[in-house]
């Protein structure tokens, strides 16, 4: 039962985090160079896995695994991210 509660965990963890690190480069670091490297996703998924594993020993139903799947889901949302820029698939901005 706890493996289930912490496998839900772990993949609501990655929904989000991949969801709102995506908007967040499409809107926000639209014109930062840095985000265009090749290294970048790879980078911010690495950091986000760092500051997780810290977190690890202090969080109940919070392993190792809900750290990497944070960290992949930061990594692929950078690189989605940057991938709808290049496109031009922005957001359409709210005017009301």
């Amino acid at each position: 039962m706890l493996f289930i509660l912490s496998l839900l965990i772990a993949a609501t963890v990655a929904i989000v985090v991949h969801g709102s690190t995506r908007r967040f480069v499409r809107t926000r670091l639209r014109y930062v160079d840095a985000v265009q490297r090749a290294v970048a996703p790879w980078m911010a998924g690495g950091a986000t896995f760092l500051a997780a594993s810290v977190l690890v020993p202090f969080l109940p139903l919070v392993g190792l695994g809900t750290a990497l799947t944070a960290g992949l889901a930061v990594g692929t949302g950078v690189a989605a991210g940057v991938r709808d820029i290049r496109r031009g698939t922005l957001p359409v901005p709210y005017r009301g």
